[in-house]
């Protein structure tokens, strides 16, 4: 997925995220967990929303992300609210940083837009970055949101800046959706249009536990997302926080 065109409208279709909320959430958890952020990585940061937010909450964090459109976005935003965030170009699954985080955090299914082999390798590298005691708190969406929720369904959204048609196609035997997005952005009297395709995957709960395991992090926590409850049946997001074990996780 290039994310040249989603880049140009990822904000607008995301205006119903509350940003300042999640942040809130995430330093929630680590507080509860007994966890200082400390150098702080915002992990598929796109835009920047969420990384600006932790950043207003005291936050030394920076971000990472594969596409230069979403960071040259999230560039300009960090800028305009008079704010230096040093941003990294980088796929997740090709993380190569110069030193280690103390708190790596990765929302808003990120990780759902990677193969299995990806989302390995992904992890193994949070494990390599991550300091000993160090948190990763990441979101995925789960089976029944995919097979339930997004499906076989189209989505339509009327923005004042452009008019989004949002196509799912459910891939039964993996669990998979095959996700084509077409943006019409108006021009003078006419309509332009662009779009992206990519595919997002689901994992069952023991698999990305069994993944989290063999990267060599220790499971705290698994919560239904904004919350710190136990998933139910019909959770749509799920909220994973693992360590790698060491002396400031108490192991």
């Amino acid at each position: 997925m290039s994310y040249s065109a989603f880049a140009r409208y990822y904000d607008s279709l995301m205006r119903g995220v509350d940003y300042a909320a999640r942040a809130g959430y995430l330093c929630g958890a680590m507080e509860r967990l007994g966890h200082e952020p400390g150098l702080t990585l915002d992990l598929a940061c796109g835009t920047g929303s969420l990384t600006l937010a932790l950043a207003e909450r005291g936050l030394d964090v920076y971000g990472l992300d594969a596409s230069p459109e979403m960071l040259a976005v999230a560039r300009r935003k960090a800028e305009a609210a008079g704010k230096s965030i040093f941003f990294v170009c980088q796929k997740m699954q090709e993380m190569d940083l110069y030193g280690g985080a103390d708190t790596i955090v990765c929302t808003l299914d990120s990780v759902n837009h990677l193969s299995e082999a990806e989302l390995r390798e992904t992890f193994r590298r949070v494990a390599m970055f991550l300091n000993p005691g160090g948190y990763f708190f990441f979101d995925a969406n789960t089976m029944y949101k995919h097979r339930i929720v997004l499906a076989n369904n189209v989505f339509l959204y009327d923005l004042p800046d452009v008019y989004c048609v949002w196509q799912n196609r459910l891939i039964p035997e993996s669990g998979s959706v095959a996700v084509s997005l077409d943006f019409f952005a108006r021009s003078g009297a006419v309509y332009r249009r662009s779009g992206e395709h990519f595919t997002e995957r689901a994992y069952p709960v023991k698999t990305m536990l069994g993944m989290l395991r063999q990267a060599g992090l220790r499971t705290k926590a698994v919560w239904a997302d904004g919350t710190f409850e136990k998933p139910g049946r019909k959770a749509q997001r799920t909220v994973f926080a693992a360590c790698r074990p060491g002396k400031s996780s108490g192991k």
